[in-house]
């Protein structure tokens, strides 16, 4: 594959922020959440729809409504370099942010209301969203064990 490249010049990079033909934010969400969770191994694509499901029942509303992260504050020097700073009273959840946004309503699919999706973030809390995707996660791990037993 090296030599292919070579051929073709095509360099090898590094993914960098504020680049849009770079990819760092979907590496740095693979290493942070979907490792961790999943691990390092290739996952075959007969359990992707087990996965996907996982993915969409538990793991996103848990992103989005309990899991806090941090969000920048970017200021500019007089030379006109950026630097971005992570202040804890930056630090909400994905679902919090968007409230927090100016004309929030506005990026909202029609018929979706701050009102429904509160009722959605808020029914269970942060600790209990948690303990019910790792519950869930170990039911699937379980699953796709016993599976790949059976079929050897």
């Amino acid at each position: 594959m090296a030599k292919l490249l070579e051929k073709l010049r095509i360099e090898f990079t590094k993914s960098r922020p504020r680049h849009s033909n770079d990819n760092a934010l979907a590496e740095s969400k693979n290493g942070t959440v979907v490792r961790k969770l999943f691990g390092y191994e290739h996952i075959p694509q007969r359990w992707a729809p087990q996965i996907n499901a996982f993915n969409h029942e538990y793991l996103n509303p848990y992103l989005n409504d309990h899991r806090p992260c941090f969000f920048p504050t970017t200021t500019t020097d007089a030379k006109g370099k950026q630097r971005k700073t992570y202040a804890y009273t930056n630090m909400m959840t994905p679902y919090d942010k968007l409230k927090s946004l100016p004309d929030a309503a506005n990026y909202l699919k029609p018929g979706i209301s701050f009102e429904t999706l509160n009722q959605v973030a808020l029914q269970i809390s942060d600790n209990e969203a948690a303990d019910q995707m790792k519950k869930a996660r170990q039911k699937l791990f379980n699953n796709i064990h016993e599976q790949t037993l059976k079929t050897g």
